[in-house]
């Protein structure tokens, strides 16, 4: 009997009315969203399920609001009876991660992370700075690739490594565009600039670290009930290494592809995504092709990872 993993997703997962039918159909979900709208003096419920995708869009709203379903579907999970032996989170998510393994309690965990996505697009001013998705190049090209746009054009540097041939770059616009053109004449398959409104993940977000400190350092963290991998270093945190690693995660890449590694390697077979979508799930299968993949994001997909782990566990 193989372990089990949930992980949260990041920025980019986000839809406009994720997490509606679930609060509908459970109150415990339709309570998550209800302490939200408390914990940010706001009717950000009606932002999520209601407004409109560009509103969702912004950094400062994408992440409170990813951080809300994901901790909604886990606390439904949960109820049904399905228990991690592990966590991770892409990014914001490993504040949902956090929040689900009950080292941060979901009120100061949705604070933070507003506050994060405020410093985070104020970090770089607007259209200075940008991402880009660069398919099929190992992780030793991509970093030449990177090294020589950086001195030709400006700052540009690994961001996201999310599976074997696909590795997203962060920097400055003109560095990114020169390194897109460098990629492709590297043989890479695919090269493209993304629609972010930052340079995330990259020293550029340095200063919104520095920042986000205050903000950390006024936590109140616990030790988690189950392991929880961190983006920095895919290694398990401690109460005592949390608040660093949050920081650092703002201004370096996400390791995605050696977390999974790390929890294949720690015996889980079976991985739960608690959110919207199913990038996560994906990724999983390009790192290790014979895991099980659960997405959960509605009633369907609820009802189909409960069946599906339970038959497993017994």
């Amino acid at each position: 009997m193989g372990k089990t993993a949930v992980l949260f997703p990041g920025q980019g997962s986000q839809e406009p009315g994720m997490g509606k039918a679930l609060a509908a159909y459970d109150q415990k979900a339709a309570d998550v969203f209800a302490e939200a709208d408390r914990a940010l003096e706001s009717d950000f419920t009606d932002l999520i399920f209601h407004g409109d995708a560009d509103e969702l869009k912004k950094t400062v709203n994408t992440q409170p609001a990813l951080l809300t379903a994901g901790t909604a579907i886990w606390q439904v999970l949960e109820q049904e009876g399905i228990r991690a032996d592990y966590a991770a989170g892409h990014s914001l998510g490993e504040y949902t991660a956090l929040t689900a393994a009950g080292a941060l309690s979901f009120p100061q965990a949705v604070r933070a992370v507003r506050r994060r996505g405020e410093l985070m697009e104020a970090a770089v001013p607007e259209g200075q700075g940008t991402m880009a998705a660069v398919l099929g190049l190992d992780r030793a090209s991509l970093e030449k690739v990177t090294n020589q746009a950086s001195e030709e054009a400006g700052l540009v540097e690994p961001a996201n490594f999310n599976c074997p041939g696909q590795i997203v770059i962060s920097g400055t616009v003109p560095g990114v565009e020169r390194a897109v053109e460098l990629a492709k004449e590297a043989g890479a398959k695919k090269a493209m600039v993304l629609q972010v409104s930052g340079p995330f993940h990259s020293s550029l977000m340095q200063p919104a670290a520095e920042k986000m400190r205050a903000e950390l350092d006024a936590l109140d963290v616990g030790e988690p009930a189950f392991p929880v991998i961190a983006n920095v270093d895919a290694s398990p945190v401690t109460a005592a290494t949390i608040r660093h690693q949050l920081e650092a995660q703002m201004a370096a890449p996400v390791l995605w592809e050696d977390t999974i590694r790390r929890l294949v390697d720690e015996g889980v077979t079976t991985f739960i995504e608690a959110g919207p979508g199913k990038v996560l799930s994906g990724l999983v299968k390009k790192v290790h092709r014979r895991a099980v993949t659960l997405p959960v994001y509605d009633e369907e997909t609820l009802h189909k990872a409960v069946t599906t782990w339970k038959e497993d566990q017994s």
